[in-house]
């Protein structure tokens, strides 16, 4: 699982270092706010998640986490729709969130599985 802190955390970073190149407008600042809000939630909520008192508490958190990558996936999407010169960079972005996603729901999967 600490391959998945650093990656969840580089996701952070790599939106971040994304949200910085976007040029500033009043529209695209509310969304740059989103995504750095949302993309670093995933990691902090991740790490929260390894700190778990409980499997429902650990669940709990991976659900969290499950919102907050979905969201990221969102704002980027909406990146591509207005910034086509930058459309590369923001796939592999979305990319790695649909990823992070997909390994989040099978974890949550996984957890319930186990605590039956």
């Amino acid at each position: 699982m600490q391959d998945l802190k650093k990656r969840t955390k580089q996701f952070a970073v790599d939106c971040w270092l994304f949200c910085k190149q976007v040029p500033r407008s009043r529209e695209l600042d509310a969304w740059v706010r989103q995504l750095i809000r949302s993309s670093s939630s995933v990691g902090a909520n991740y790490r929260a998640s390894q700190r778990a008192k409980s499997t429902a508490d650990f669940i709990n958190k991976l659900k969290i986490v499950e919102e907050e990558i979905d969201e990221s996936a969102y704002w980027l999407e909406l990146f591509l729709e207005v910034n086509s010169e930058r459309k590369e960079e923001i796939t592999i972005l979305h990319k790695e969130a649909k990823e992070l996603l997909a390994i989040i729901v099978a974890s949550i999967k996984t957890s319930l599985a186990n605590r039956m």
